[in-house]
Order: structure tokens, then sequence, then C-alpha cells
């Protein structure tokens, strides 16, 4: 039994996903910035909390390299995201990409553990256990995937 989307239905779709590509879009240039302005920022919020300034150089390395991780996972949700908008999701492409994503999720829980020898905080927890979390989710939603991909090339070969 096939249902048609209502006019209303394909608006309010076209409303969350292109509301969503425009937050990625802003959280991937957004943190660009925030990567490249981490020497100045660091000293600046160093006045209000001050143990970030006894390991600065440190801190912003930590920061640095979790900011360009966290751009990768980024970029890899943009290519995928960008698949969703053509309506052409399950691809290999895809795949690919989501198991980069898992990469990087548990690159940045290793490197959030890395930081927390520096200093540890109550947050840098919860930031490890999302981010194992969202590396395992991606490496199993890669596998969902590619069976997806498996089956849509099945069924394009016999049509």
């Amino acid at each position: 039994m096939e249902m048609k989307m209502t006019g209303k239905k394909i608006n309010d779709k076209r409303t969350w996903v292109m509301g969503t590509k425009y937050l990625l879009d802003f959280m991937f240039f957004s943190g660009i910035l925030v990567t490249a302005s981490l020497p100045w920022s660091i000293r600046l919020i160093g006045r209000q909390l001050p143990y970030l300034l006894t390991c600065y150089e440190e801190t912003v390395i930590i920061y640095f390299v979790l900011g360009v991780a966290a751009e990768k996972l980024l970029w890899e949700l943009r290519k995928i995201f960008g698949t969703v908008l053509e309506e052409n999701c399950f691809v290999q492409a895809n795949v690919n990409s989501l198991r980069r994503m898992g990469n990087w999720s548990f690159f940045i829980a290793l490197m959030a553990v890395v930081r927390s020898i520096v200093y540890l905080t109550v947050a840098m927890g919860v930031i490890i256990l999302v981010f194992v979390v969202a590396g395992l989710f991606s490496k199993v939603l890669s596998l969902v995937f590619e069976q997806a991909v498996a089956y849509k090339e099945d069924t394009d070969l016999t049509v």
C-alpha cells in the first residue's frame, strides 16, 4: 500500500531538510573560524579560567586537533547530506563517509581522553561517551547502508 505525500508534508520535509543543511553549513564554517582563532581565544578565555593558561600550548594543540577532527566529521556529514538533497542516499560513497565518521568520532573520544590527562572535568567524561556512541552508531549505520546499497544495486540490475 503506497502513501502519497501531500503538499504540506512535502513542504514540512523540505523545511526540515533545508533547516538541517543550513545548520550543518553554519557549524562547519563557524568551526573553521573557532579552530583558527584558538591561540587568541584560549588567551581571552584564560582571563576568566586561569587553569587554561597553565598548560597553554598543550591546550591550544589539543583543541586544535579536536577542532580539525570535528571539521572532518562535519565534512563527511555534509557530503552525506548532499546525497539526501539529491534523493539518492543509498550509495557506496555514503557507506565510506559513515565509516570515516565512525573513525573520526573514536579519534575525538581518544583525544578527549588525552585532554583529560591535562585537566579533567565531568563534562569531558560525557563528551567521551557521546563520541564513542556516535562512533559505534556510525559504524553500525555504515553496515546498514552497505546492505541497502547492495539491495539497490541488485534491484537496479533486475529492472
